[in-house]
């Protein structure tokens, strides 16, 4: 027997096969670019582009594509990748959610939270203050001012008879009914005439809002509300003092139950419109074709003379009983001296007189 007969049996040597290979390798590739690519998403979601942040202003026009969107986003630094945020935006079913407009977003901000404001169109809000005892133009020359609207667009709005019917105003304008508040407002794309009709629908709704809390019965009937509103301007008009004004619409009041005429000197300036210098004169007391010329003409001006608050429309509502007739500034402060006669309404105009010379001297 020879040697190779005795020797034990020997396994035959495995050979790798290489198609197992390739798919081993192929897997472990996916693997790891699998890996890589979800510890980029992670990077990309859980870093905000600075830190910290700045406050930025994106302007998102109306038809602009995701695509455009993201581009804009990445110039702007609010988002590190245009690509990744398409992504983002697609995978959470929001890429045709996105809204035009102006939006305040944030540069130190998540690319979600970039991605929720954007969707939800809470686009960016701008401060209007319109205060107390405004005229209509002033209240146009204020939205055109701050970017609003044209004031010309404005004034075309406030006097259209349809605008007018759907707020139930009963005056050739909706003086008056532009209510004096500080609101929050996007600004419009373009000064046009919608954007005019938007703010002005706006003030009149505030005015509807605040005033209708003084009727819990239901709103007046049109004469009582002609009435209440007219002399509510009035009394904005004439003061500041908020303890004055149920009794200054009481003078008024009283007034108008005798026959007497009102002589306010704000009724005659807003008839004068925008040609008032800043001084009265006695010949403006005295012109017979100021329709507001209370000096002259009996009774209640043709309408407003101002836009008031609800507290101006609460005291003309409940005016004050008292005797009074008359009333001049103290010249002390902004308060007003309130006289029953004549004769003691002379004298208060004298001491007002002798502390206004004082005060030059």
């Amino acid at each position: 027997m020879s040697q190779n007969e005795n020797a034990p049996d020997q396994k035959p040597e495995k050979k790798s096969h290489p198609l197992r290979s390739l798919v081993l390798f192929v897997l472990a590739l996916c693997l790891g670019s699998g890996i890589f690519a979800w510890q980029e998403v992670q990077d990309f979601l859980g870093k905000a582009p600075e830190s910290p942040g700045q406050s930025i202003i994106v302007d998102i026009e109306p038809g602009m594509t995701l695509a455009q969107v993201a581009d804009t986003l990445e110039k702007q630094k609010v988002v590190t990748d245009s690509k990744k945020f398409q992504l983002l935006a697609r995978w959470e079913d929001k890429g045709r959610s996105l809204q035009a407009g102006q939006f305040l977003l944030n540069t130190g901000w998540k690319p979600e939270q970039v991605l929720e404001m954007l969707a939800s169109g809470r686009s960016m809000l701008y401060r209007l203050t319109l205060r107390e005892g405004l005229p209509w133009w002033q209240v146009a020359e204020q939205l055109e001012k701050q970017g609003f609207c044209k004031a010309v667009d404005f004034t075309s709005v406030i006097h259209d008879p349809k605008f007018l019917q759907h707020w139930s105003i009963p005056f050739d304008s909706a003086e008056g009914f532009l209510y004096p508040e500080t609101y929050l407002l996007p600004k419009p794309r373009e000064l046009n005439m919608e954007a005019a009709r938007s703010v002005a629908n706006r003030l009149v709704e505030m005015f509807w809002k605040k005033v209708d809390k003084l009727w819990p019965e239901g709103r007046p009937a049109r004469s009582d509300l002609t009435r209440l509103v007219t002399l509510a301007s009035i009394v904005e008009k004439e003061t500041s003092v908020p303890e004055e004004r149920a009794r200054v619409a009481g003078v008024y009041t009283n007034r108008l139950r005798i026959g007497m005429l009102l002589q306010a000197d704000p009724t005659v300036i807003y008839g004068m419109g925008r040609s008032f210098s800043g001084r009265l004169l006695f010949r403006h007391l005295e012109d017979e074709k100021n329709p507001y010329n209370t000096y002259r003409r009996p009774g209640l001006p043709p309408g407003p003379i101002c836009s008031f608050g609800a507290a101006a429309l609460e005291a003309a509502k409940n005016p004050e009983e008292h005797a009074f007739l008359y009333f001049v500034a103290t010249g002390k402060g902004r308060e007003h001296k309130f006289s029953k006669s004549l004769k003691e309404h002379n004298r208060a105009v004298q001491e007002y007189r002798a502390v206004m010379k004082k005060k030059k001297d």
